[in-house]
């Protein structure tokens, strides 16, 4: 088996983050994923605001998940995340969201494009982030 980067961060779960039945509310998934994005950027060395600061976002294009087991209000839980694909124009980010005992409560994966800030039309990652580009391809998981 390759070996990959897999970021990994804890998640703090909130009762605020529960829905009537006691559980994590099945949306706050998404933001454990944006945490997982911006904590494996940062493991790498770069962070999402130079992005924005050179006139650049990285909005979401696609997002999936499957839901395999309810974390509740006093689990302790983490997002791990790493580069499943990286093509220079689209880069897809795969994560599973796990609990105390290392079982996976969810899966998914969020697919992301580089547009200008200015316009918002698509650019090539490979082309204005080079170096970061170029890390992704090292980093990223292989098929």
């Amino acid at each position: 088996m390759e070996k990959y980067f897999i970021s990994k961060r804890e998640i703090h779960l909130y009762y605020a983050d529960t829905d009537m039945m006691g559980v994590i509310y099945h949306a706050n998934y998404l933001k454990f994923f944006e945490l997982g994005r911006t904590a494996l950027i940062e493991d790498l060395g770069y962070n999402y605001l130079s992005m924005e600061e050179a006139g650049y976002y990285a909005p979401v294009y696609d997002i999936q998940i499957t839901y395999k087991k309810p974390l509740r209000y006093g689990d302790q839980a983490f997002v791990k995340t790493w580069v499943a694909h990286n093509d220079g124009i689209k880069t897809i980010y795969g994560y599973t969201i796990i609990n105390g005992n290392e079982e996976v409560c969810a899966e998914g994966t969020s697919t992301h494009i580089i547009v200008k800030k200015e316009n918002f039309r698509p650019t090539s990652f490979k082309k204005v982030f080079p170096e970061w580009y170029l890390k992704y391809e090292e980093i990223k998981k292989r098929d």
